[in-house]
């Protein structure tokens, strides 16, 4: 193979933690940089007062529908390729949160009345929703999967909520969430690159 050929295939750039190939490999690939469940936690503490900074900086520099708009894309392009199960940080310590239309098919999953249910599993909150008892949930299985199969709730199903609207209303929600959640630590970290935000 001529020498010139030979250096496109191993042409690689390393730029910022992502690595760039030439142009005869077309798009570019990009490193993964997704934290580890057991990670997350501790680089969520070390940015807290950068990511409280950035959210000031949302509320007062973002258009709340581009800034839907962005979080929904950055959410499906990181789920799409992580696996939950592997992780479920989120079921080892939040609380899930029902409404009482939710309860019944989850109670009739678990194969049981959704009194029963309630007694069993939930609190009942002020305003009649009801959150689980435990952390980790008493759904949650060794392999990650979840008990409640399909019938699992909206506040489960939807976590972190970044594929919602009006998040320029939640976003201390959001940073919140961060120490928990890699996929929505990663994508924080993306907007901050999109909008050029800087902390010092």
């Amino acid at each position: 193979m001529p020498i010139s050929i030979h250096v496109m295939f191993i042409n690689y750039f390393y730029i910022n933690k992502h690595i760039v190939s030439c142009p005869f490999f077309g798009s570019a690939h990009k490193e993964s940089t997704m934290l580890k469940p057991h990670e997350v936690l501790f680089k969520a503490s070390q940015k807290e007062e950068e990511n409280l900074a950035f959210r000031s900086y949302l509320k007062t520099h973002a258009d709340p529908d581009e800034l839907d708009s962005q979080f929904l894309r950055l959410h499906k392009e990181l789920f799409s390729h992580y696996d939950c199960n592997a992780c479920r940080n989120c079921c080892r310590e939040c609380s899930a949160t029902f409404s009482e239309t939710e309860i019944p098919l989850s109670a009739r999953q678990c194969g049981m009345t959704p009194e029963a249910f309630k007694t069993t599993y939930l609190h009942q909150n002020q305003d009649d929703t009801y959150d689980t008892l435990h952390q980790p949930c008493d759904f949650l299985q060794k392999d990650g999967s979840c008990l409640l199969g399909d019938h699992k709730p909206a506040s489960c199903t939807d976590f972190p909520f970044t594929s919602r609207p009006g998040r320029i209303l939640s976003l201390l929600q959001i940073v919140q969430n961060a120490s928990v959640c890699p996929v929505l630590f990663e994508i924080l970290e993306r907007l901050k690159a999109e909008y050029g935000f800087r902390y010092h």
